[in-house]
């Protein structure tokens, strides 16, 4: 189910503090609480301008909370987020605005099913950002050909597989032509044949430097795509390193055994 391991693309530095870009998305102190139970407990972490995090861990360890609270889906106890140096707004048009700059591509696609394919993906630059629609067309088609779907653009989104679907949901993130892009398990609803052709679409955005966050179970991915690879369990961030580092020399007594089961089954 998960890519075949492969080496980084690109060689990896033992140094994590090196990066391609300034700070894009700095979380700090951040804390998020549902009634007693704390799903995010300090959380620090930056994520530079070009740089692609991977955010692993085991189930219910606060992976795709994180992942939320960065477009405020969900919303944070205390503590500070960052997008481009401004604060994360609490409601209204600036809230709008920001999303518009974070782009989200969810596990169940989340396509308007009504639809066409093309007019999903030009929903949110003619209605959000005020683009013309032959303009908004024109750029859609351009994204759909990129990640493999043109033909696909009269259709409805049932007319399509996952993986199309997950591909256009991806698509549609773009045409907003987003500062950063969030993958919450993008590919976990997916049948195993299905999984590639999404990735595929994400090692290319990734080599062409769209800032990304993505929370995934496919290891395979996070060595071929990752500069670093965030470990979170019992929601904490319990260590961040570069994926060689991470998959060869693990240093904590949590990831040697998220690691080991990975191997063993």
């Amino acid at each position: 189910m998960a890519t075949p391991d492969v080496p980084a693309a690109a060689p990896q530095t033992s140094n994590i503090n090196v990066r391609r870009g300034e700070p894009l998305v700095v979380m700090t102190d951040v804390q998020k609480h549902y009634g007693d139970f704390q799903a995010l407990e300090d959380i620090n972490l930056t994520v530079n301008r070009g740089e692609v995090v991977v955010v692993i861990g085991p189930s219910g360890s606060g992976k795709s909370t994180l992942c939320r609270t960065i477009n405020r889906l969900e919303t944070i106890t205390s503590g500070t987020i960052t997008i481009d140096g401004k604060e994360l707004p609490k409601e209204g048009k600036a809230l709008a605005a920001l999303r518009a700059d974070v782009g989200m591509v969810f596990q169940s696609f989340n396509l308007f099913s009504h639809l066409t394919i093309l007019d999903n993906v030009t929903l949110g630059p003619t209605r959000v950002k005020g683009v013309k629609k032959a303009d908004a067309e024109r750029a859609a088609q351009t994204l759909l050909e990129r990640v493999g779907v043109a033909q696909q653009a009269s259709k409805l989104p049932a007319q399509l597989s996952g993986g199309q679907q997950q591909r256009v949901a991806i698509a549609r993130a773009l045409a907003m032509n987003p500062k950063v892009m969030l993958f919450d398990e993008p590919t976990s609803a997916l049948d195993p044949e299905m999984i590639n052709e999404v990735l595929d679409v994400m090692v290319n955005l990734a080599q062409e430097g769209m800032t990304m966050i993505v929370v995934t179970h496919e290891m395979g991915f996070a060595r071929k795509a990752a500069d670093r690879v965030v470990f979170m369990a019992d929601g904490q961030i319990v260590e961040e390193a570069t994926p060689d580092e991470f998959f060869t020399n693990p240093q904590s007594a949590r990831a040697k055994d998220f690691l080991s089961k990975l191997i063993t089954h």
